[in-house]
């Protein structure tokens, strides 16, 4: 089973862009799913996660009030609402599948399954 991400692109800052992901060959039922990203020179960072039933969410300080995580089961995706982008929210941003229900673990990483990554731009 993969993970497709996609969604990512050029903005400007104080723009928006919607992350999408979803597995092929295959689904994830019963898993939490979330985003990382990567900025050049930089470690993965995590930065956001939802429950399988969506009820539940976990989100890094530096992305509160701005991003939103949410999924449709039925559609099998989830997605990531960035608003109030910001030069530093520049990164590769991956999507990521776990059985870890604890979603305070997320930011351990180290998670089951990874999709491709997708690049976010925001110019100043």
């Amino acid at each position: 089973v993969q993970l497709q991400a996609s969604g990512g692109g050029l903005v400007q800052a104080g723009g928006s862009l919607r992350l999408s992901c979803a597995p092929s060959g295959g689904t994830f039922v019963g898993y939490a799913l979330g985003w990382f990203r990567q900025a050049p020179g930089k470690e993965r960072e995590f930065v956001a996660a939802i429950s399988w039933s969506g009820d539940r969410t976990n989100s890094a300080d530096s992305v509160k009030g701005r991003f939103t995580i949410s999924r449709d089961n039925a559609k099998k995706t989830v997605y990531l609402q960035m608003n109030s982008l910001k030069p530093e929210d520049t990164a590769v941003y991956y999507c990521a599948a776990d059985a870890q229900s604890n979603l305070g673990l997320w930011v351990q990483g180290g998670m089951e399954y990874w999709g491709k990554g997708t690049q976010v731009t925001v110019s100043s």
